[in-house]
């Protein structure tokens, strides 16, 4: 029988894969628990306009991320904090402070778990961080931690 599975099948296939299974596997666990419908030549044509749509969805997203990281690739934060001797920081510079001030100073609204730092700035000076706008699509923004 060939179903088209609705959920991931261990063993079978992924969500939205159209393949061949036993007709007594098909009828007793995957119809029954709700995991595959059958292949019939309407829900194959359903099946075929969902994942255009989602194509057509995942391409504006990726076209959408691609102009924010130009918008934001010539951007510089400025973040002014107190520092002891050296230019050691009192606290450190995380990715939520970068965050509120690329909204604040630049009006640009990223979360801060999309800034990839290592580990948080703890002196003053020019840095450069990178942010995963989309999972293909990264930007660098300079960050300046001053006094």
């Amino acid at each position: 029988m060939i179903v088209i599975l609705v959920k991931d099948v261990k063993g079978v296939g992924k969500a939205g894969d159209v393949v061949k299974v036993s007709d007594g596997y098909a009828r007793n666990l995957l119809l029954p628990k709700g995991l595959a419908t059958e292949a019939t030549e309407g829900n194959v044509r359903n099946l075929e306009k969902q994942k255009a749509l989602k194509e057509e969805k995942r391409q504006q997203e990726l076209a959408e991320a691609k102009a924010l990281a130009e918008k934001i690739g010539d951007k510089k934060v400025t973040i002014q904090t107190k520092s002891g001797e050296g230019g050691k920081l009192f606290g450190s510079i995380t990715s939520k402070d970068i965050s509120e001030a690329l909204e604040k100073q630049h009006q640009i609204s990223i979360d801060k778990r999309k800034f990839v730092l290592d580990n948080p700035i703890k002196h003053t000076g020019d840095f450069e961080v990178e942010i995963k706008i989309y999972p293909e699509v990264t930007a660098k923004l300079k960050v300046t931690v001053s006094v």
